[in-house]
């Protein structure tokens, strides 16, 4: 048999390489017959296999990739040759050198290992005499280093990704053809102009009309959620400008395509552009856009005194949004529309204007709201597959950051389960040192790149790429298993209890499969149903329980139930401008909502001031994985609050709405099991929500340095040769991994450094009033007004950086530091007054104390302002300070021994 089989290899090989060479048989003595008949069907078989394969490149060469092409399951099927040009991956995966990420890994569990023995040397050496301080800082030490381990482990696989530009423009991009690129809609997000300047909105949406991007396949809608005449009238200006800058940034290729920022360069332009048309226009250009920036200002400045009567459009009617919680649904299409071109005569991308409906009595769900009914207009309009979000102060900074995106939705293998593309922030405007870690640089280069390696980043709320299909609440993809291999080599009987075994075994996980896609089959078959009613095949009550089904999970809209079913993307045929824009009045409308699944399934989450963490959380229970892009010049640029008590301000509103999500019923402790959640980002989610907590027991340690100097009792005792090992070991480690996640994260010293300084800060002010406003909301039901940050256009001298605004977070952390400074100063002084055997205890104590002024130290900066003159909060504090001074001066008194005046005779004889 063995012998037949390489007979026909050979006479397929033969006939392969042509006629002239004879097949001949292993042993040339046997005739060929002896070896039997097989050899025409392998041929056979061979030539249908080779038809196969060509047909399939065919196919991927003239129809593109998986997301845009009819044939997309057919890319997946294992035959398909891996170098065609249809199954080249359009990025690759980029794993953190062996020789950085492997020590890395080995502290890691040295470190686990030494915060064994470091625990169980804490345990069984209590300190008796100041037991209450030891159990204190035992608690807070035990909470330490769960909170690491939550944080640690997600960070065990990170990775990198690069993407491939050029295959994605020569597989999507034919010569001669139209582009097969993907549409995508981009949402901004404004409320208020006054702290959200409208130049700011301006310059990102002219950066999103100018991407580097079909204009065909791109729609720009902006969400004024304060029905501000301004932003409306600001919108306006900026198209007009639109029509001029966008046909500038193509022509020469500028980088970024934000006017503000491009002209903010301090770049010498004529270095490399010696063309004169280039010079001449950008010159030209230049001063359009600073007559566009009077424009603006000069509304800016009418807006501050708003009449009476509210404002008035130009025809005389009052302005729909001059009650701001009360007012109906205003669409406005600015560009897109047949007529509008720029000035050389070409089309311009969509820019549409929306402010949903607002009535008392209703609940708008902020931020949520606002982007769930973008979703809901955009697929009404133009329904493009993917969506980009931004906030209103996060720029385009890099014009292929649509293309960059594109490479992994579009990819042709593992591009339909990714949920989301997620890029870093990167912000413009803050000072050179970052006092109050703006950047977040360890976040966003360490514990991102952590999770991309696991099941993808957590959505920060802006500068993210979805797919609207995962918006809408579906299931991700199932990965579709090969086929088992079979061979011929067992007996019969052998295969048949295989066989009985297998089918027993789909019987048992037949129940379990269907209980976990339940969501998914139901839409399959409404889906079905829908259309047989459609066709007229099924009866018109099977056709109306399905539009039933959708209307409950959609909202009663018959256009947007039938976009939810276009997973490609693209409008209903046949439906006019008119009957389209009816239909977006009709879904941004107050009662919409009520009764279906938006917040709750669909779109953007309700339930927590934090939308972005929900959102992301609930996609990654529905088994979609997310991806993290880093190009090398960064994709968006933003504004941060460089002002201390505008960045606390900040802080408190992410952990207030960590605090809701962990006493909600999506608390990642206990919601989605069973479902694609994998663990470790399950424990990057459950970290992500418990931080605040870390507050309480911050805030005791920290007091701990200054009750261990003022009392003279330490949380320690005597230390023996093997505790100080285990003491130098643990503070080793701590050093030795902090350093590793520098070198393979990129971060750099100083931004680590600042980080850990932050923590501190904002762990001992906003994270603590975060906690009890989060109970008080949950458990009282009262409401925090949630506070707009102020984006600052102008930030050359950081004259906000030096700005004192006085605020209720600043109380702790100036207790803290009040008091270790004086803890510091009173050990001292007892030093110095007991003698020389009194500063070997003194020093652990020090240390303790000054790790915590060290780490508050940027906080005392803040709190100085540019110390011109001193602010008043600072004079009430120095009097409690003077007069905590004089309470203590009797017990300290330096200038007296301990045993009080001793009464001696001299021994002189005064007389």
């Amino acid at each position: 048999m063995g012998n037949g089989f390489i007979q026909c290899l050979l006479i397929h090989l033969c006939q392969a390489g042509g006629d002239a060479v004879q097949p001949r048989p292993m042993d040339p003595k046997k005739d060929l017959a002896v070896y039997g008949y097989g050899s025409v069907a392998w041929k056979e078989r061979m030539e249908e296999w080779k038809k196969r394969q060509n047909e399939k490149i065919e196919v991927v060469k003239h129809e593109g990739g998986n997301d845009g092409g009819k044939n997309g399951d057919e890319l997946d099927d294992p035959d398909l040759p891996k170098m065609d040009e249809g199954r080249q991956p359009l990025w690759r995966k980029l794993p953190i050198s062996p020789s950085k990420i492997n020590p890395y890994r080995i502290i890691i569990v040295l470190r686990i290992a030494v915060l064994g023995l470091f625990f169980h040397y804490r345990i069984l050496h209590p300190v008796n005499d100041a037991y209450a301080l030891w159990l204190t800082s035992v608690i807070c030490e035990i909470w330490f280093a769960v909170s690491w381990i939550l944080d640690q482990f997600p960070k065990w696989c990170p990775i990198e990704r690069e993407t491939y530009l050029d295959r994605l423009s020569s597989r999507y991009e034919k010569e001669g053809k139209p582009s097969e690129l993907a549409d995508i809609d981009v949402f901004v997000s404004t409320v208020d102009p006054m702290k959200e300047p409208p130049l700011i909105t301006a310059n990102t949406v002219l950066s999103i009309l100018a991407v580097d991007y079909p204009v065909e396949k791109v729609s720009c809608y902006v969400s004024d959620d304060g029905a501000a005449m301004l932003t409306f009238e600001a919108i306006s200006e900026t198209s007009e400008f639109a029509r001029k800058w966008v046909p500038f940034c193509k022509k020469f290729n500028i980088e970024p395509r934000a006017p503000e920022w491009y002209f903010a360069q301090k770049v010498d332009y004529l270095k490399d552009k010696v063309d004169a048309t280039f010079i001449r226009e950008r010159r030209a250009i230049k001063r359009e856009y600073e007559e566009f920036k009077v424009r603006i200002n000069a509304l800016v400045a009418m807006a501050q005194k708003v009449p009476e009567d509210g404002w008035t459009m130009q025809d005389g009617t009052p302005w729909p949004g001059n009650s701001v919680r009360d007012h109906p649904g205003m669409i406005q299409v600015f560009l897109g529309q047949n007529g509008i071109h720029n000035i050389e005569g070409n089309e311009l991308p969509r820019l549409v204007y929306v402010s949903r409906e607002k009535r008392p009595g209703y609940e708008h769900h902020k931020k949520a709201g606002a982007m769930n009914a973008l979703v809901r207009v955009s697929a009404v309009i133009s329904n493009a597959p993917y969506l980009l979000n931004v906030d209103c102060d996060h720029y385009i900074n890099n014009s292929k950051a649509l293309r960059e995106a594109m490479c992994f939705m579009m990819d042709p293998t593992s591009g339909k389960k990714i949920c989301y593309v997620q890029f870093p922030q990167r912000f413009d405007g803050i000072d050179r040192h970052d006092r109050y870690s703006n950047r977040n640089v360890v976040f966003f280069d360490i514990n991102m790149k952590g999770l991309d390696g696991i099941q993808g980043p957590i959505y920060v709320g802006t500068g993210c790429v979805f797919r609207r299909q995962a918006l809408y609440g579906y299931d991700a993809p199932a990965t579709k298993k090969p086929p088992r291999k079979t061979c011929n080599c067992w007996p019969k009987w052998c295969c048949l209890c295989c066989g009985s075994r297998n089918k027993n075994r789909k019987v048992k996980s037949g129940p379990r499969k269907k209980i976990k896609n339940k969501d998914a089959t139901k839409q399959i078959h409404a889906l079905e149903n829908i259309e047989e009613g459609i066709e007229g095949i099924d009866s018109e009550k099977s056709w109306l329980m399905s539009q039933l089904k959708f209307e409950k999970k959609f909202g009663q809209s018959a256009v947007f139930i039938a976009s939810t079913l276009m997973e490609d993307g693209g409008i209903l045929k046949g439906a006019t401008s008119a009957s389209l824009l009816k239909e977006a009045i009709h879904v941004i409308s107050c009662g919409y909502e009520d009764k279906t699944e938006w917040g709750k399934e669909v779109g953007w989450i309700y339930g927590s001031v934090t939308e972005d963490i929900l959102t992301g959380f609930k996609m990654h229970c529905h088994g979609w994985r997310s991806v993290y892009c880093m190009p090398k010049r960064p994709a968006f640029k933003g504004s941060a609050p460089i002002n201390l008590s505008d960045r606390l301000h900040q802080v408190l509103r992410w952990a207030l709405g960590s605090v809701e999500i962990l006493l909600s019923k999506h608390c990642p402790i206990w919601y989605g099991y069973g479902c694609g959640l994998k663990w470790l980002e399950r424990f990057s989610y459950i970290n992500s929500v418990i931080y605040p907590l870390t507050s309480l027991p911050l805030i005791a340690y920290c007091t701990l340095p200054a009750v261990c100097l003022l009392t003279g009792k330490f949380i320690v005792p005597e230390i023996s040769n093997y505790a100080s090992i285990i003491f130098m070991a643990l503070f080793i480690s701590i050093a030795v991994t902090s350093i590793l996640e520098m070198q393979w994260g990129g971060v750099g010293i100083h931004d680590w450094w600042r980080n850990e300084q932050f923590w501190v800060i904002g762990g001992a002010s906003s994270h603590l009033f975060a906690l009890f406003q989060g109970l008080l909301k949950v458990l009282a039901g009262v409401n925090t007004n949630f506070t707009v940050t102020s984006k600052a256009a102008d930030g050359g001298d950081f004259a906000e950086l030096y700005l004192f605004k006085w605020t209720s977070l600043l109380i702790p952390p100036l207790t803290l530091l009040i008091i270790n400074i004086i803890g510091v100063i009173v050990g001292v002084s007892d030093a110095i007054n007991n003698g020389y055997d009194s500063w070997g205890p003194l020093f652990g104590k020090l240390f303790f104390a000054l790790w915590v002024i060290v780490h508050l130290y940027p906080f005392l900066k803040g709190v100085m302002g540019k110390q011109e003159g001193v602010p008043t909060i600072i004079l009430v504090w120095a009097i409690l300070l003077a007069s905590i001074f004089s309470l203590l001066w009797v017990r300290i008194n330096p200038f007296l021994s301990k045993g009080g005046i001793v009464l001696e005779l001299c021994g002189l004889n005064c007389d």
